[in-house]
């Protein structure tokens, strides 16, 4: 059976705001008999956007992370919910408006923080991908039609046919580790998961220190060549997805007429990504 999933590329969000602002449009002030109740004005978002800054100026990167309910197939807040909490048939998560009244337990239970809390009724509640409008032959959900950067992609397709699709373009879900099989996919994650090392590559010429550019770039780890890639017309370099914690590393930066520079550094646990600075190739 074909059930619905959600692709969010975090490489295309510019954080504007569409998807949290159409969700509160649907949500706020409005019932949606059998889906959930009306969302109130002040409160956590239905749908949210993390942010997260990688290295230091002037090779840094800024990324945007849009978070809601993942839909989860094996979901803790069904686990606690007994009949308040249904998956359907076409993997889309519902929180019943009328029986999840005064759960706590339930929003305490999602491991992903996306369930919000209702002060004024007493309720947990989710994104529910909006169903109501799915049910109507909406094509897809308002955040996605919301989204000026193409940032969403919702596809209704069989479990085997997405896992194909997972494989073949690299995507992947929040806490994997957590075994709750989300139905919400992410395409370049490791702008928020992974490190990247960089630098700014210079050389002298006659007398002028000038940016390099094109200049080969090789990045090693135990004696093995793990990445590569070339300086931009800034003289400036990005090797990136690299893990934290993974250690120690050395660079190798080479250009056919202006020379070559090593350098070596390391990447902690911490998760910081590596600015290492102006690099200067040496001509002899």
């Amino acid at each position: 059976m074909n059930k619905w999933n959600l692709i969010i590329d975090v490489a295309l969000c510019e954080n504007c705001n569409n998807c949290t602002l159409s969700a509160k449009d649907e949500y706020v002030g409005n019932d949606h008999l059998g889906y959930s109740a009306a969302a109130p004005l002040e409160g956590a978002d239905l749908i949210t956007i993390d942010r997260q800054v990688r290295g230091e100026a002037p090779v840094l990167d800024t990324a945007y992370l849009v978070k809601m309910c993942n839909h989860c197939d094996d979901a803790p807040c069904m686990k606690v919910g007994g009949d308040a909490v249904k998956k359907r048939a076409d993997g889309i998560v519902i929180i019943d408006p009328v029986k999840a009244k005064g759960r706590r337990d339930i929003l305490e239970a999602c491991p992903y923080g996306a369930i919000s809390w209702n002060t004024d009724k007493e309720l947990p509640q989710n994104w529910i991908f909006d169903a109501h409008l799915l049910d109507q032959g909406w094509r897809h959900p308002r955040c996605q039609q919301a989204c000026p950067t193409d940032v969403f992609e919702a596809v209704k397709i069989s479990d085997e046919q997405m896992a194909k699709r997972a494989q073949a373009q690299g995507l992947r879900v929040l806490q994997a580790e957590l075994g709750t099989r989300p139905r919400i996919y992410y395409k370049n994650l490791y702008r928020f998961t992974h490190c990247f090392i960089g630098g700014t590559v210079v050389a002298v010429v006659n007398g002028v220190e000038n940016c390099v550019v094109n200049a080969e770039i090789s990045l090693y780890r135990g004696g093995e060549r793990v990445g590569a890639t070339s300086s931009d017309e800034f003289g400036e370099f990005k090797l990136d997805q690299l893990e934290a914690g993974s250690g120690d590393y050395s660079i190798e930066i080479n250009h056919p007429q202006l020379g070559r520079a090593e350098c070596e550094t390391s990447l902690g646990g911490s998760g910081d990504s590596i600015y290492l600075g102006v690099i200067t190739l040496n001509a002899g």
